[in-house]
């Protein structure tokens, strides 16, 4: 998947899920930087934190990474 799309995944899911950058930032232990430049797209994505992310918003790593432009 491409960075951009992912970035608005994760950015999506956050706000469906009610967390602001600052509060999930605090839960998964990551400074706001670096959710905010994940966010973005301009910092290469990590599977492990990806992975995190995806269990703290409850929602499956692959439904995080999946790609519905089929």
């Amino acid at each position: 998947m491409e960075n951009t799309q992912l970035a608005q995944r994760v950015r999506a899911f956050r706000k469906l899920k009610g967390y602001t950058q600052q509060e999930l930032a605090k839960v998964l232990g990551v400074s706001v930087a670096v959710l905010g430049s994940l966010e973005r797209g301009t910092r290469k994505t990590d599977p492990k934190l990806l992975s995190h992310i995806a269990k703290t918003l409850g929602i499956s790593y692959e439904e995080l990474m999946s790609d519905n432009r089929e």
